[in-house]
């Protein structure tokens, strides 16, 4: 488990991240987005113990992750694939790290056949590895220790169509087996496809978290009218939630019935009527850190 409580980071006057609370869950994969500047990474820098929050503290696993002994055989992470020696190989870069945390050196090999770098791949030196090279590499050394948690930073990135479906797979089966995750990635598509949990932030703060079901069950009805402000107007005195969407229509919490019965009502003639269960994660990121993108913040 992971656990992050009223996490502040301050940079003189500027709060890049503003008292964030949250959970990751044993057996679940929570996704945490953001647009770029709102303070994801410095989040995760802090959780794992990178970077000294101002105030506030996370935990995983019951305790921060800095007094953790051999923190590598408990939690994997990955935050910047870039980030190896570029002298090295491959293999001596596992093969370092496994003899840093007392792992036996076949450990090397079983990481390298899980993430699918070859042999041949593993005896380069990783300054001529291809990006999607470097984050299965990245991912190696995060599974090296054989951990209980994984912290992943934008792990699809440079990786191919086949590759990000290989990756897919590898986190939701890590979960299946009780592990807990915690990952960004600006691929919402794949975020939708491959997260229980989720949690945004903007601008430094929390601005929705929860279930993905929850936060994407969304309003259930769209509805067009001959007088949209009255019919507002009326499903809003019923107790229902409304708000206009990008195409136009109204989106309400009313069931199509009870949005008739209202119409009926008020006198208000319906041109459109239909159910819409759901919402997309890439309409409720929008929709949600519509105030905090790169505009807002350049601001």
């Amino acid at each position: 488990m992971i656990t992050a409580q009223h996490l502040t980071k301050r940079y003189g006057d500027h709060a890049a991240v503003d008292d964030v609370s949250f959970t990751a869950q044993p057996g679940r994969v929570t996704g945490f987005l953001g647009p770029n500047g709102a303070g994801k990474s410095t989040t995760m820098r802090m959780v794992c113990g990178l970077t000294v929050p101002t105030a506030g503290h996370a935990t995983v696993l019951g305790r921060p992750l800095r007094s953790t002994p051999n923190p590598g055989r408990t939690v994997g992470v990955l935050l910047d694939a870039s980030a190896q020696h570029a002298g090295r190989t491959g293999r001596e870069t596992l093969a370092l790290s496994a003899r840093l945390m007392g792992l036996p050196p076949r450990r090397v090999e079983e990481v390298l056949e899980i993430v699918g770098l070859t042999a041949a791949e593993s005896r380069k030196r990783t300054r001529g590895y291809s990006l999607g090279m470097r984050q299965r590499l990245g991912l190696a050394h995060a599974l090296l220790g054989d951990p209980t948690v994984l912290i992943l930073d934008e792990p699809a990135n440079g990786l191919d169509p086949a590759g990000i479906r290989w990756m897919r797979e590898l986190v939701r089966d890590f979960a299946a087996q009780g592990g807990t995750v915690l990952l960004s990635s600006h691929l919402l598509r794949e975020m939708e496809a491959v997260c229980d949990d989720l949690v945004i932030i903007g601008g430094g703060r929390i601005l929705a978290q929860g279930s993905a079901g929850e936060l994407l069950r969304g309003p259930s009805t769209r509805v067009r009218s001959a007088d949209d402000g009255a019919l507002a107007a009326a499903l809003t005195r019923a107790g229902h939630g409304v708000e206009r969407t990008d195409e136009g229509s109204l989106a309400t919490t009313a069931s199509t019935e009870q949005v008739g019965r209202v119409a009926l009502a008020a006198g208000v003639a319906l041109t459109e009527l239909r159910a819409a269960t759901t919402t997309g994660l890439e309409q409720l990121f929008f929709d949600t850190t519509a105030r905090h993108g790169r505009e807002e913040i350049a601001a």
